[in-house]
């Protein structure tokens, strides 16, 4: 297909795909489904597991091989932008006086999970296909307990938002807590990543150049950062923004550490100031509203849920689901009460932490394309995506009205800082 030929196929194919999940936001936001929820259904939908069923040659004219690749570059930039904006949320929130609650509640969030999901793949690893050829034993359970320790921290922080709970305990915990928890789950898929290309050459050309690059971040991140915010001009503040990231995203891309690892910390060493935040305004929505239902379609084009008709596959992803409920939402709930946060403020911690959303999909994209996940595998852990996100809304609103029916119960919202 020549390149004349796959431009009107894009076209379309964008057109459907933004229209579409326009249409799934629509009408989950009826049941109080945030929009990212709805996109990440959207984009399944598309694929295989229900358009591609149903009708399978209007899947196949919409969405014809040669143009995937596009979907998969234009998805990408999407990413590199969440994952800025995702970088920038990160140390945007005060979060005085929570240190150490919120350490032990994301401590138990990453390792309860991780713990469960590599005994989980262990012990199923002799009766479910869900390890690729070449790929170790080790490498498959590790790369399932780093996916399941994800938390969905910029939807978790979007979520408090809309729901008007930025200055409440269990929010400011929440942010707290997600934010760590995803930082120490990042590092450590990097880890994973690094330990899997199965020679020392690429390992040590990732640990090296994360060395270096972390290096570059530590030592100069906020003066190149602060210089670019520096340009006169909205318009040239923009650009050197965008340039940075799509340098930093080669740089991270080529040394095995993916480009989403380098937005986000670019986003991170960003100087906070009215400049910035233009600047973050000025880009989300683009990326949310464009670019990243693109990369939801994608990887909905990669789901089959058919591969759940094999009933070991159907049992290990149920399995998968109960261990990512009970290691995060039990685990952080645990912690929060142990450090004697009230059960509202614990039980509101634990559902906003168990969402996985699009931060579990980029982790399984990234394990994808690095060969690490096979398509039951990448199938299985999106359904632990969707019923772990789809669930914190409804959760959170039963939360609510169990305490508005005991209204002597020990209140959650309490002021932050309160012992």
């Amino acid at each position: 297909m020549t390149p004349s030929e796959l431009a009107p196929r894009f076209f379309i194919a964008v057109a459907v795909i933004l229209l579409f999940c326009k249409l799934v936001s629509w009408l989950l936001g009826k049941v109080g489904q945030p929009p990212v929820v709805s996109e990440m259904l959207a984009g399944v939908l598309l694929g295989p597991s229900l358009l591609g069923l149903l009708w399978p040659g209007a899947q196949a004219a919409l969405f014809p091989a040669p143009l995937l690749p596009i979907l998969y570059v234009v998805g990408q930039v999407g990413l590199v932008l969440f994952m800025f904006q995702a970088g920038y949320a990160f140390t945007s929130h005060r979060v005085t006086g929570l240190a150490g609650t919120a350490g032990a509640v994301s401590l138990a969030g990453v390792a309860a999970p991780l713990v469960l999901g590599i005994l989980l793949v262990v012990g199923m690893a002799g009766f479910v296909p869900i390890r690729t050829d070449g790929v170790s034993l080790g490498v498959s359970a590790a790369f399932v307990g780093v996916a399941l320790a994800i938390t969905a921290f910029p939807m978790l922080a979007r979520i408090i938002t809309e729901r008007g709970h930025t200055g409440t305990r269990h929010g400011l915990l929440a942010l707290a807590s997600g934010a760590i928890d995803d930082m120490v789950a990042w590092i450590m898929l990097a880890a994973v990543l690094a330990f899997a290309s199965g020679s020392v050459g690429p390992a040590l050309v990732c640990a090296g150049g994360a060395v270096l690059f972390g290096a570059a971040l530590w030592l100069g991140g906020r003066r190149v950062t602060g210089f670019v915010m520096g340009l006169p001009g909205d318009r040239a503040r923009l650009l050197g923004i965008v340039a940075l990231l799509f340098l930093v995203a080669w740089y991270t891309d080529e040394i095995g550490l993916y480009a989403v690892f380098g937005a986000f910390a670019v986003g991170v060493v960003m100087p906070r100031s009215e400049k910035t935040d233009k600047v973050v305004d000025t880009l989300t929505p683009i990326a949310a509203t464009v670019f990243l239902p693109l990369f939801f379609t994608y990887s909905g084009l990669r789901t089959e849920f058919a591969l759940l008709g094999n009933l070991a596959v159907l049992g290990f992803a149920a399995a998968c689901v109960a261990v990512a409920i009970v290691g995060k939402f039990g685990a952080c709930w645990a912690a929060a009460r142990m450090r004697g946060e009230p059960n509202g403020v614990a039980l509101r911690v634990g559902a906003l932490m168990n969402a996985r959303g699009l931060m579990q999909l980029i982790a399984l994209n990234v394990g994808l394309e690095a060969g690490i996940v096979n398509p039951s595998l990448f199938t299985v852990l999106v359904v632990v995506a969707l019923v772990t996100t789809l669930m914190t809304t409804p959760l959170l609103t039963w939360i609510e009205r169990r305490e508005a029916r005991a209204p002597a119960s020990t209140p959650s919202l309490v002021p932050a800082g309160t012992p």
